[in-house]
This record gives structure tokens, sequence and C-alpha cells, in this order.
């Protein structure tokens, strides 16, 4: 039978059932991951395995990364969501793992857990640690210790850097790359170093060019890619220096250019003027606009 509420009887309606998603705890959130890949939950659900979760895994932990840029600006909404999303997708591969006899979310918990306590010594023991450094110093001989006695490195001796994925995007390994490189010693000792050391590279770039516009070889050419590459890399050691994560900070230049470039589009459209018809005097002006607007 249908009922007929009013509005106020609607919102008491909508509020009690926000409060009831509230209330849901990750219990909850695991009983439902489970219920979708039963016979009785969702044929999609049920068809997905390692593989075919790890591009949706990737695309999560991208969308999050780009929602701590808005929550740093105040609007924490968005990434409050994609957290969610985020740990949809872990519940995911916990129960496709759970179903296959690898291991539980109760395993994943329970390894972590032990993890944070056995590298946080000076929280959890009786080792002391005063400052960043002392803490990240002693992570890393915590690390290399839980892979001597894991066997990891009875083939090779291990690298400090061997826990840094090559695939991630070039600019979050260097970053990482350098970090842990820091952290043992290996780094400059002032900022202004750095800044030497970018300079240097901006001089050994245009120099490359300058040999590649003479020679035209594919030699030459593989030695300019080179050297980008070397000025990037000192790049992302001032923003690791000044505590800015590279990834985030090019992203954030990426949507700044995407809305100073819309507002050329739009004014160009408004005139029904073409980009081909309009000078690169023209543009520029109109660039020098977008950046008072955007």
């Amino acid at each position: 039978m249908l009922v007929n509420r009013s509005p106020a009887s609607n919102r008491l309606a909508a509020c009690c059932t926000l409060a009831s998603l509230m209330t849901k705890t990750f219990a909850d959130l695991v009983a439902l991951m489970d219920r979708l890949r039963s016979p009785e939950g969702c044929p999609w659900d049920r068809e997905q395995t390692y593989a075919t979760l790890a591009p949706m895994l990737l695309e999560e932990a991208y969308e999050t990364f780009e929602a701590v840029e808005e929550a740093t600006e105040g609007r924490a909404g968005n990434l409050r969501d994609e957290l969610g999303d985020l740990l949809f997708q872990i519940v995911f591969y916990a129960q496709v793992a759970k179903e296959r006899g690898d291991f539980s979310i109760d395993d994943v918990i329970a390894t972590v857990h032990a993890k944070m306590v056995r590298r946080h010594p000076h929280v959890f023991g009786d080792a002391r640690a005063d400052t960043t450094t002392e803490v990240l110093r002693s992570w890393e001989a915590i690390k290399a210790e839980e892979k001597r006695q894991a066997g990891k490195d009875d083939a090779k001796v291990a690298s400090l850097l061997d826990g840094i994925s090559s695939k991630a995007p070039a600019l979050m390994e260097a970053h990482q790359l350098s970090t842990k490189a820091a952290r043992v010693g290996f780094d400059w000792q002032h900022i202004e170093d750095i800044f030497a050391k970018i300079q240097e590279e901006v001089e050994e770039l245009r120099a490359a060019v300058v040999a590649h516009e003479e020679s035209h070889t594919e030699g030459d050419h593989a030695h300019v890619r080179e050297e980008v590459g070397d000025l990037l890399f000192a790049v992302t050691n001032i923003a690791r220096r000044l505590k800015v994560e590279p990834e985030a900070a090019m992203k954030l230049t990426n949507r700044k250019f995407r809305r100073r470039f819309n507002h050329i589009e739009e004014t160009l459209r408004a005139r029904g003027q073409e980009f081909a018809a309009t000078t690169l005097d023209e543009l520029e002006a109109l660039w020098q606009k977008a950046k008072l607007k955007t």
C-alpha cells in the first residue's frame, strides 16, 4: 500500500536512512563483499580475479591520490568517498584470496598490525628515536633485518631500493628513490646545492640539444632524452627537500593549465575565431588574462 508522507516525514526518513548508513562497520563491509561474491550475489563480482581487479585498484589509488589535493584545500568530502572506494578494493581482494585459500582479511590486518608494532620500537618497545631522521633510519634497518630473516636476500645482496616499484609513475618513483637514499645520508647538505645541480643539468641538456641539432642522429637524441630525465630527477630532489610530493604538484599544475587553456578556447569560440587564425602574441595575451581569472 502506498503511503503519502509529509515533507517533514520524508526528511525524517532520509535522516534515519543516513544514520543507518553511518553506523556501518568494517565487519559490515566484509559481509557485504561476501554476499556479492556468493551464488546469490552479483554475477560480475563473482567473475573477478586478482588480475581483473588490478586495473581498478590502480585507478582507485590514483583517484584517491588526486582527492588528497582537494582535501588540503578544505574539500575533504571527495577524499572520504575515494578512501571508501579504495578500501572496497582491498576488501574485494581479500575476499578473492579467502575463496582461493590464500589468506583472509583478518590475516591482512594481523600482518600489518604486527609489522607496525615491530617497526615502531620507540613507541611499543624500549628503543628511543627523538627525531624523524632517527625514526626513518631505524625503520630502514628493521626492514633490512626482516628481509634477512625471511631469506629474501639469499640469492643476492638486497638493495635499499628494492622495495620501490619500477612500475610506479616516474616522478613518484624518483621521489621515493631519492627519499630512500637520503634516509641513509646520501643527500645534499644544503638546498642551494640542489639548485646548483639543477643549473648544471640545464646546461648539460642545452649542450645535448645543440649537439643533436647539428648531427640529427639517434644517438644524440637519446642523449637529449637522458639529460631531460636527469633534469627532472634533480627537480624531484628540490620537491623532496621542500616536503612537496612531486606527483601531486604536477597534477596541480596540470589542472591549472587545463583551466587556463580552456579559458583561451572559450574566448576564441566566443569570437568565432580559430587557433590557426590567431597569432602567438594574441594567444599569450589571452593566457595572461586567463592567469588573472584562474
